[in-house]
């Protein structure tokens, strides 16, 4: 059933397996390797692995959750799992960067020598080679579903490549040229990083939470689809919104007000299927109003979404009634 509501579904648990998998063993290699180096930068990116772990476990069990069809308590999905996920990771992601704040202030007004540089640097470069393997299979799946969660682990994700290279630089400066300054000087570099990227997630899970609109191009298509039909003859009152995967188009088709109910019904099941076709993670709702008919209409609609002449006035018939 899962499948049939979402055919990438399992693409999407593969991708959060193996995010869990791939930090997990970066977890195990990079705490081997800082308590040997004692690097403050090390310790930063050790830490960040750790929160893309616990956050790939949150994101495992939210995408499980937001692949669940509708059901009798949860009408519209379980689609919001994914953006309340990214709201817990962006919070671990803040916490984290505070904490390396704290560490490599202290390591500014005592500065230690990094320790066994040469397996820092392997390990840093065995962490790389893992995260773009990881990166790019996640960048997949991306396309393939616009999964906010696995969005959000992709960002983790490659934040830490940038982190990764940076450490192998801070481990050169630091034991072959004796700056030991580098060293809490790119955790702090890390740690701003680390505090974008839990404001970026956060911003783009509170947009999900509070039904934010489509962008405004696809909002122009699905108005360009509707009035492509020849028995149509405007929309208005058009509402998106996304609930993790899935979307919900809903919206008025105008129609000859001398047609048939019958008829009604196949136009409305046709444009349906041609906003379907268009996106088809989307649940759609339309109703049928008569053309010229006086009614309270939306006013966030406007103009911006009219693809049609406004001069026209006179009702076109309907090819069959």
């Amino acid at each position: 059933m899962t499948e049939a509501v979402f055919p990438d579904g399992q693409l999407m648990r593969r991708a959060t397996y193996l995010s869990v998998a791939v930090g997990s063993l970066l977890i195990v290699v990079k705490l081997v390797a800082w308590g040997a180096t004692d690097s403050v930068a090390l310790l930063s990116t050790l830490i960040d692995s750790t929160l893309d772990t616990v956050a790939s476990l949150v994101n495992l069990f939210a995408v499980r959750q937001a692949l669940q069809p509708a059901d009798h308590q949860h009408r519209f999905g379980h689609g919001k799992a994914e953006p309340l996920a990214g709201l817990a990771q962006s919070t671990f992601i803040a916490g984290s960067a505070l904490f390396l704040v704290g560490e490599a202030g202290k390591r500014m007004f005592f500065p230690e020598a990094v320790d066994h540089a040469p397996l820092g640097i392997a390990v840093m470069a065995f962490s790389i080679v893992m995260t773009v393997g990881l990166v790019l299979f996640q960048r997949y799946v991306i396309r393939r579903t616009g999964s906010l969660a696995i969005d959000a682990d992709h960002l983790h994700y490659v934040g830490d490549l940038g982190m990764n290279m940076c450490v192998i630089v801070s481990l050169i400066l630091s034991a072959q040229f004796g700056f030991e300054w580098a060293d809490p000087l790119f955790a702090l570099g890390i740690a701003g990083f680390l505090v974008y990227s839990a404001a970026t997630i956060a911003w783009r899970s509170l947009h999900l939470l509070m039904d934010r609109e489509f962008p405004d191009e696809d909002r122009k298509r699905i108005a360009e689809i509707c009035q492509a039909h020849p028995d149509v003859h405007d929309i208005h009152d058009l509402r998106t919104r996304s609930a993790g995967l899935q979307g919900f188009i809903q919206l008025h088709l105008e129609l000859d007000p001398d047609i048939s109910l019958k008829r009604a019904h196949v136009i409305s099941d046709e444009v349906e299927a041609g906003l379907r076709k268009a996106f088809p993670a989307a649940d759609v709702i339309i109703h049928q109003d008569p053309a010229g008919t006086m009614e309270r209409k939306d006013p966030f609609d406007g103009e911006r979404y009219a693809t049609r002449d406004a001069s026209r006035t006179v009702p076109r018939r309907s090819r069959a009634s």
